[in-house]
């Protein structure tokens, strides 16, 4: 709780520290950026410390730390100058936005902080390697950070979120364990910030106090949409083990064939439900009107629910809320399947992974801001370059900068998004000021080069050490997505887009350029298909075997195979479609014939009272449709080359940023329907509609934190640390860690395990300490290849198992050693010989079969 309450106060200062700053930064915005003031203010200052400690002008330390706080606060003292009354202004007649925006934050910030302590292991999954990131940034006495899992080089990965996660636990005072779940927390409650400020942006400026009470408690719809509605997974989890569209055999009391379970082919779910939910219980799915009294309490019947989902769904090959992030299936043409990830981020929330797609979510939000700041002409200004012009101030340029190159240092898939929607915000407001004409493409090359030459130089010294698995563009020929999964997939936010798309069109009769759009949209999908192929006979020539080799696994011709995919891509057309069905209308409208957009919805004002002509929030929506469908689009066409080998990284990281967009934009249809759609069949029809679809979405973050989180009943109480688990299951291991976590910085040798084994590299991933390897297909991943590993994994492993003194010294000088660890994953995976240990070496720490040696330092 202490920590907690820490973090809090921390973050909520932080906010309140830099609103002058985004005051400054955001004069389009209805909110001024309040609700984005914390997220700005960690990525300046983790920006601040990181560059400052990489440069060597402060130490990773306390005072490293503090003063890149202080320039932070000058910084935003000097954006104050001047406007004190204006924001004090701001501030009084915006109280319900700031006290909405406060309570919000605490409440989310909250919430999943209790999730967290319900269920706070990290073991298992990716969580031990985020552990090990945190503990060796706070290790590391300079920058760029060590790396924990591969001796003498540092971290080659995007870590900028662990930089401020290890950067808020120093501050804190707490260990690296415990700041993961409450970094976790802390993305949860500015992600729901962040969507309630751009809804709120969005949304129509009020003119009276009752449509500005309505627009503050309307922009909730935003956090809602993007962190908890999920996709249809969990509705089709309680249908199939109702034995929904089952047969049954009579006789034998079972369920046998389905031919529609058979033709949605989910992972598992096509196979025969071997439970069956009690009446009673599939009753009490309509909890909505069930009394307090018939149910014994609200808090029985979650309870009643979340055992049921534990009994029935624990012996599951995978658990029941694993599979919603696992809607889509390949198959080869041998019809081998492939798994694909389409993760959504209340699954990463109850997964409880600290990845950089999750960290990144309320700094991709700030770059939305950003965008729709540029789109609604907030940073006019001029800069010249070279003989050419920018139509923005520095202000602006500098701050989309450092939030474009944030964004790559966070989580390098989403400089893809961030950069292209910021440049395209910048290119349609200069069309809605000067109309669209071929000085548009030079406002494009002009903005965009500089832009991106300056991200890159801000973050120079991550680049340096970075390495890439990415290797190109390769074609997708035969993994279309099937239209059902789509829908499974993005139903929740599909609905109300088509709902708001048809209004739009058909009630508000904004202006469109239907030609433009239908150009654009068959267009661009016919452009990806023939530019796979196009790739695909490039790469027969490039590299011949591989293409031979692969058509000869599939038992295909050239022509063969051609034929059989296109015919698959026919066969699936129906996902094309309906992202055809958005991509065409949205693009129609964005792209209007006039300047001006026909529309109740009006401008909030900028800082000097006037907006862009033709500009409106709403028009942003368009875009951001587009862009979402795009992303969805893509994958179907093309990947990015990396160690997976097919489509799976593409899809997941391209479908987690398009769900950021299309939820807001959902979260916006939802209201603009409610408050336009007044009377009659279309308005009773669409909150049902809505209702029934909202719920559906709720089903999986409700039941799946009942089953996470054995319905809040942990079997040892609740806690925020990690740690605390260690100390309960092995005493002697975590009283070793806290010992290795006061001595010298070394190298330290332990048992070397396959990734995701979360008993091997687990002394240094919760010490911080360099060992020699820690998951090897994990550092493959980071650099590239297996190069820089060399023979470390064989190398350990001799060292603990071999006779001879003289060879385990070798080892010992060859990576520096100074800690070896032995305890019990080292007894019982390697043949331990530590009697040339015993006499060559002092042994620091004893305790039962725990032992650390140390080799004496010249």
């Amino acid at each position: 709780m202490t920590a907690f309450i820490t973090w809090y106060l921390i973050l909520t200062l932080l906010g309140w520290l830099t609103f002058p700053l985004v005051h400054f930064l955001f004069p389009a915005l209805a909110d001024k950026g309040y609700t984005l003031s914390r997220a700005a203010g960690l990525l300046v200052w983790g920006y601040i410390f990181w560059l400052l400690a990489s440069l060597g002008v402060a130490q990773n330390d306390m005072g490293g730390v503090l003063l890149a706080l202080a320039l932070l606060i000058g910084i935003s003292a000097w954006a104050a100058a001047g406007r004190q009354k204006s924001i004090l202004d701001f501030l009084k007649e915006n109280t319900s936005l700031a006290v909405t925006t406060e309570i919000i934050f605490f409440v989310a910030f909250a919430f999943l902080a209790f999730v967290r302590s319900a269920n706070p292991e990290l073991n298992g999954t990716e969580r031990p390697m985020e552990l090990a990131f945190i503990n060796g940034i706070l290790r590391s006495p300079v920058f760029p950070p060590q790396d924990p899992w591969l001796s003498g080089y540092a971290i080659s990965y995007y870590y900028f979120g662990y930089v401020m996660t290890a950067m808020l636990a120093r501050v804190s005072g707490i260990p690296g364990s415990m700041a993961h779940n409450l970094m976790t927390s802390l993305i949860f409650a500015l992600g729901a910030i962040g969507a309630y400020g751009i809804l709120y942006n969005l949304l129509p400026h009020p003119v009276s106090s009752a449509a500005r009470k309505a627009k503050v408690e309307n922009s909730l719809l935003a956090p809602l949409f993007l962190l908890l509605v999920s996709n249809f997974g969990a509705l089709l989890e309680v249908l199939h083990h109702r034995g929904f569209l089952w047969a049954r055999n009579a006789d034998a009391g079972q369920y046998t064939t389905s031919r529609f379970w058979t033709w949605l082919d989910m992972k598992e779910l096509s196979l025969p439900p071997s439970h069956v939910l009690p009446g009673g219980l599939w009753q009490r799915l309509g909890f909505w009107w069930m009394t307090e009294k018939q149910t014994g309490g609200s808090l029985w019947y979650l309870g009643a629910i979340g055992q049921w989902f534990n009994e029935q769904f624990m012996s599951d090959r995978y658990l029941w809320w694993w599979r919603s992030s696992r809607v889509l299936q390949d198959y080869d043409m041998l019809k081998q399947p492939l798994e694909v990830i389409d993760e959504f981020p209340f699954f990463s929330f109850l997964l409880g992974d600290l990845h950089p797609h999750v960290l990144a979510i309320p700094f991709n939000l700030l770059a939305i801001a950003v965008a729709l700041n540029l789109f609604l002409g907030g940073w006019r200004g001029t800069i010249k370059l070279f003989g050419a012009r920018l139509h923005i101030n520095y202000a602006g340029f500098l701050f989309s900068a450092l939030v474009i190159g944030g964004l790559a240092f966070l989580n390098t898939w989403d400089i893809l998004v961030g950069a292209t929607l910021i440049v395209a915000a910048y290119v349609i407001w200069r069309a809605s000021e000067d109309g669209w004409r071929w000085e548009r493409l030079e406002d494009l090359l002009v903005f965009a080069l500089p832009l991106g030459i300056l991200s890159i130089l801000l973050y120079l010294p991550f680049y340096l050490g970075f390495s890439s698995q990415a290797g190109g563009i390769l074609p997708n020929l035969m993994y279309p997505t099937r239209g059902m999964h789509l829908w499974v997939m993005w139903g929740t936010l599909l609905i109300p887009i088509f709902a708001y798309l048809m209004y739009a069109w058909r009630a508000e009769k904004i202006p469109s350029n239907w030609k433009l759009g239908l150009s654009l949209g068959l267009g661009f999908a016919l452009l990806l298909w023939v530019s796979s192929w196009l790739i695909a006979w490039i790469g027969s020539y490039t590299e011949k075997d591989f293409v031979v080799n692969f058509l000869a696994s599939q038992k295909l011709t050239a022509s063969q195979f051609f034929t059989a995919t296109s015919l698959r891509r026919l066969s699936y057309i129906g996902s094309l479609i309906t992202l055809l069905a958005v991509l065409i209308p949205a693009s129609s409208l964005l792209f209007a014939r006039d300047r001006g957009i026909e529309n109740p919805v009006s401008p909030a004002p900028a800082s000097d009272g006037e907006s862009s002509p033709g500009q409106t929030p709403t028009r942003f929506i368009f875009l951001i449709l587009t862009l979402g469908t795009l992303l969805v689009l893509i994958p179907d066409f093309v990947y990015l080359r990396d160690n997976f080998g097919y489509r799976i990284n593409t899809v997941f990281k391209f479908y987690y940023q398009a769900w950021m967009l299309w939820s807001l934009a959902a979260a916006f249809a939802t209201v603009h329907l409610l408050q336009n759609l007044r009377r009659g069949a279309f308005h009773t029809g669409f909150r049902i509609l809505i209702s029934l679809v909202i719920f559906s979405g709720l089903l999986y973050p409700a039941l799946g934190l009942l089953t996470k989180t054995n319905n809040f009943n942990p079997s040892f109480g609740f806690t925020l640390d990690d740690f605390d688990r260690i100390k309960r299951d092995n005493p002697d291991e975590a009283a070793a860690i806290e010992f290795l976590r006061t001595v010298p910085d070394g190298v330290i040798a332990e048992a070397v395990g396959d990734s995701y084994q979360s008993e091997y590299a687990r002394i240094s991933a919760y010490t911080g300490l360099q060992t020699v390897l820690g998951w090897p297909g994990h550092e493959d991943q980071w650099r590239g290849g297996y190069g820089p590993q060399g023979t470390r994994r064989d190398d350990i492993k001799k060292l603990y198992s071999t006779l001879r003194w003289e060879e385990a010294q070798l080892i010992i000088k060859q990576y520096n050693i100074r800690y070896i660890y032995i305890g019990p994953t080292e007894r019982s995976t390697l043949p331990v010989n530590e009697q040339k240990f015993q006499t060559h070496l002092k042994p620091i720490f004893q305790k039962n079969d725990v032992v650390i040696y140390e080799v004496p330092q010249q």
